[in-house]
């Protein structure tokens, strides 16, 4: 995925309210998803101070739990894309420390993306770990997709 269309995926995947029964939906949608097709993925939504839905499905590992949390630590700093962040990163040739943080608590991964109202503010983030990082981001964007156009 190229820097413009992960651009326009923020641009057009925005909610007009967004709280926990949403969240639940959205985390619904991934888990049917993840089943679907036997996928060991975790997935987790949250804001900046509350885990609002979190599953593991059969082969996930605690290992993408943290996978999760580094790279929705990305959104919540940046409020893009953990996708579109390492993309724009790796495009100047910067990393993490370029930036002043720590690689151990930040992921500019693929997988997790903004919670983003109509009116911009971002309220958190919606994240997949478990699959390559373009998939884990497909996922997401997939599941956002479906839920916006019901």
């Amino acid at each position: 995925m190229d820097i413009p269309t992960l651009e326009q995926q923020e641009a057009d995947l925005r909610f007009a309210a967004f709280d926990a029964e949403t969240a639940l939906d959205l985390g619904m949608r991934l888990v049917a998803l993840g089943r679907k097709d036997a996928l060991p993925i975790c997935i987790n939504i949250r804001t900046a101070t509350q885990t609002l839905f979190h599953a593991a499905l059969p082969g996930a590992v605690p290992l993408n739990d943290l996978w999760a949390q580094r790279k929705s630590a990305v959104v919540l700093q940046f409020q893009k894309s953990s996708l579109l962040v390492g993309e724009r990163m790796r495009a100047k040739s910067g990393s993490f420390e370029a930036n002043g943080l720590d690689p151990l608590a930040h992921a500019a991964h693929g997988g997790s993306f903004p919670l983003r109202l109509t009116s911009g503010f971002v309220l958190g983030a919606v994240t997949v770990s478990g699959l390559p990082q373009r998939e884990d981001h497909a996922l997401v964007i997939t599941a956002l997709r479906d839920l916006l156009e019901q």
